[in-house]
């Protein structure tokens, strides 16, 4: 039985390239494109794939909220993402979005399908290398709060992280607040570049 593959992207012309290699692999089929985020959940209800392949930037950056959108609607299709530069954070925050796969795009071909097998077969398909232990004592941080700390550093309001989050304003504050304690910060700006030297952003 083939593996059956939705692709997730802004670009029409780029999603039928992919969806043509893809299907030129023996065992995969591209059974749907998506090409807005409104349109991704009904392609997966519609067409039933074992994977959506899915583009970082995609959507208007919605990219994650799409993975865990499908994945609690759908939880029998997997999903893989392709980012734009793969870091410990980047996979932390897709993993905890509920991917199973992280391609970043300047990968070859064959990396993608192998990502692409694995993730159909409900593996956690990630260069080994990207894969940070768990931080453990008091300093550890919640993905949450390395959300936060993130759109801190890209200098966010509150109301802007609030927004970008789905959050509300105060369990943005509270996250926040809970980050500096973690991290010794003397603001959230301090904790966020503290953060930030650690490489944990």
């Amino acid at each position: 039985m083939s593996i059956r593959v939705v692709v997730a992207g802004d670009h029409q012309l780029v999603l039928e390239a992919f969806a043509e290699t893809i299907n030129g692999t023996d065992g995969l089929e591209v059974v749907g494109l998506a090409t807005t985020f409104e349109a991704v959940l009904p392609t997966v209800e519609r067409c039933r794939p074992t994977v959506l392949l899915l583009g970082e930037s995609t959507m208007g950056g919605k990219a994650l909220r799409i993975a865990t959108d499908v994945r609690s609607h759908h939880p029998g299709c997997g999903v893989a993402l392709m980012v734009g530069t793969a870091t410990p954070a980047v996979v932390d925050r897709a993993v905890a979005a509920g991917a199973l796969g992280i391609v970043p795009k300047n990968g070859r071909m064959p990396q993608l399908i192998t990502t692409l097998i694995g993730v159909a077969g409900g593996c956690l398909t990630v260069d080994p290398a990207l894969i940070r232990p768990p931080v453990t004592g008091d300093t550890s941080l919640s993905i949450r709060e390395l959300d936060v700390l993130r759109l801190t550093a890209g200098g966010a309001t509150v109301k802007e992280i609030a927004g970008e989050l789905y959050l509300a304003s105060g369990t943005v504050r509270n996250l926040t607040s809970a980050a500096i304690k973690k991290l010794g910060g003397r603001n959230r700006f301090d904790a966020a570049r503290i953060a930030v030297e650690q490489g944990w952003l």
